[in-house]
């Protein structure tokens, strides 16, 4: 995600080499899903996802994303 820290928006960027189911879920530290930022087919190419913060107390949070077999999970820093 970029920029990483953020305040309050950032920007996650992915490529995908064919069309996929993806899913792009944020979490707290306790584990909790605090947001669904992709969730559906999308087709082949460069795309990106945003994360708005402006709601959510300052702190550590994580992204998972999910497609075509591949699974990553990423931390990123809202500073506010």
């Amino acid at each position: 995600n970029y920029p990483n820290p953020f305040n309050p928006v950032t920007s996650i960027k992915y490529q995908l080499p064919k069309a996929s189911y993806v899913k792009i879920t944020v979490f707290d530290l306790l584990g909790r899903e605090v947001a669904q930022l992709v969730n559906g087919n999308i087709e082949a190419g460069y795309h990106s996802a945003e994360f708005d913060g402006s709601n959510f107390a300052s702190g550590l949070y994580m992204y998972k994303i999910e497609a075509d077999g591949f699974t990553d999970v990423k931390k990123m820093m809202l500073v506010k």
